[in-house]
């Protein structure tokens, strides 16, 4: 499944600070009711890289499920996908932070760090 450019910019829409659309590439919007991020085509394949891997661990431990497979055998399945989504959330977490976080604190939204230990806090539960 591949994406052209324009269909994985959007068509190149953002937001900016305050939810007015803007054209700036990488911004993040940071309006309560409609936040988008554009990602690098790099980026974008990378995680949704890791997210079909995950989504096809997912699918074998259902089967190994409906095969009757032995417990300890299934959690130990289930841990790699834990470990997986970590790993997810570790790219993630570090994407944002380089991206979303500096260029909302270099304009001058501090708030964002707030959201970011927030977002950390929930993580680590």
């Amino acid at each position: 499944m591949s994406l052209t450019e324009k269909e994985y910019i959007m068509e190149n829409k953002s937001f900016d600070i305050s939810g007015n659309q803007s054209g700036g590439e990488g911004t993040c919007s940071c309006c309560t009711s409609c936040r988008t991020k554009e990602r690098t085509p790099d980026e974008y394949r990378s995680l949704m890289n890791r997210l079909s891997r995950i989504e096809g661990q997912v699918r074998g431990v259902k089967g190994m499920l409906e095969r009757d497979a032995y417990c300890v055998d299934i959690l130990i399945q289930v841990s790699a996908i834990n470990s997986a989504l970590n790993s997810f959330n570790k790219e993630l977490l570090g994407n944002h932070i380089r991206s979303c976080v500096v260029e909302n604190v270099r304009s001058g939204n501090d708030a964002v760090i707030d959201e970011l230990v927030k977002t950390i806090q929930k993580l680590m539960r």
